[in-house]
Formats: C-alpha cells, structure tokens, sequence
C-alpha cells in the first residue's frame, strides 16, 4: 500500500475492491469484500467514486483493496501521512486488528508516537539505521534524564538554554524538551537562568523518554 493514493477515482468502493481480487484471482470475494467493508467502516459508502472520498477513507479504501487476496504480510507506506487525527486513530485501531489476526505489518511512518506502537523499530537518518530494537530498549540508549518544560516566551527559553552550549534541549511546539545528567543542574542552573531573564515556568516535570527523545539525541550527537 503505497504513500500517494493510486487507486481509480472514476470507480466505486465496490468497483475498486472488485478489480482487486479480480487481479489477484481471488474467486467468490463478495463475502469478504461486505467484511473488510464493514472492517473499515465504509460499507456505507460503498457506492461513492474513490474521487468523492476524504483523505482518510481513501487510505481505508487502499488498506481494503491490500487485503481482499489475504496477504500473510502488509507494507505500507507512510499511510497516515496528511490524513486527520481522527482518522489516523481509526486506522490504527484496525492494524492492531489485523496484528491480532497474525498479519505481519511492516510500515514506514514519520510519526515517532505512532512508532511507539511497533513491536520493533528501526530509525533511519540519512539513508542509514541509527537504531533497531524494541521501542523500549531503543529509549534506554538515552543516559540522562529527560524534562518537559512548558513556559513563556518558550522561543526565548529555548535560545537561553541553547546558547549554554552544555545542554541538549529541543523545541516542540511549545513545549521544551530537556536532557541532563542531573536533577540539581535543573535546580541550580536551568531555573535561575530562565527566572533571571523574566522566563515564567508554567510546568515542570521529568518525563519517561520517547522516541523522539532519543532520535533527537542520537542525531544530535553524531553530528
């Protein structure tokens, strides 16, 4: 199941899953067909043009048309790259129905969140794996603790911090994310700099590492 949506627009729901199981010599697919419909949540829908359908339907459409042959393993590609949350929720909800059912899923994605859900995970930069193991043995590779600091200006904080050159910290959105080797630098250092400079803290907490955590470190320290 590819990235970029390539099933036919000009056919139905129906039509695109008939042409499917027809390439793949699939006889009597009626029955499985109504199941993966339902499966999907598009048996209404059944009889809309592929054309007529949301970002999000669309991917159910092509997860539909992958599977009507019974396949014993899935790639996918990026699947859920531009569709809404919702949707995105709802496709994952049906993968980890499909892995229930003994389906082998192999799937390229760049969200780490949705990575967290895999059983194993390789992360990739620059054409090459920087890790490969199971999300929470790659979070270990990570040797100091992590914090989350929500605050105002963030922009600002992150600059301050930034420029102490002896701290890894990134910007998500606006939330800081904070690697040190200690609480007390925390305490000694990090806030009287941001209170100094009129900094106000909403939030501060150590958090468990995550992906993303541990893929900004590592490709923070191999520069």
């Amino acid at each position: 199941m590819s990235q970029k949506f390539s099933l036919y627009g000009d056919l139905t729901v129906d039509e695109n899953i008939e042409f499917f199981a027809e390439i793949h010599n699939v006889k009597d697919y009626e029955d499985r067909r109504n199941q993966l419909l339902e499966f999907t949540r598009l048996s209404s829908f059944r009889d809309r043009l592929a054309d007529k359908l949301s970002g999000g339907m669309k991917q159910k459409l092509a997860l539909a048309c992958s599977l009507i042959h019974k396949p014993k393993i899935l790639f996918l590609d990026e699947p859920t790259t531009g569709v809404d949350p919702v949707s995105r929720r709802d496709f994952w909800k049906i993968l980890a129905e499909l892995q229930k059912d003994g389906l082998t899923i192999i799937m390229t994605t760049p969200y780490l969140d949705e990575a967290e859900r895999c059983n194993r995970v390789a992360m990739m930069n620059k054409g090459e794996i920087i890790a490969c193991n199971k999300p929470e043995e790659i979070k270990k590779e990570i040797s100091r603790i992590v914090f989350e600091v929500v605050c105002t200006p963030a922009r600002k904080a992150y600059s301050l911090i930034k420029n102490q050159q002896k701290y890894e910290v990134h910007l998500f959105g606006d939330r800081i994310s904070l690697l040190l080797e200690n609480e007390l630098e925390l305490e000694q250092k990090i806030k009287p700099l941001l209170e100094h400079e009129s900094i106000e803290i909403h939030d501060l907490r150590r958090v468990t590492p995550s992906l993303e955590n541990v893929f900004m470190h590592l490709i923070t320290n191999a520069n």
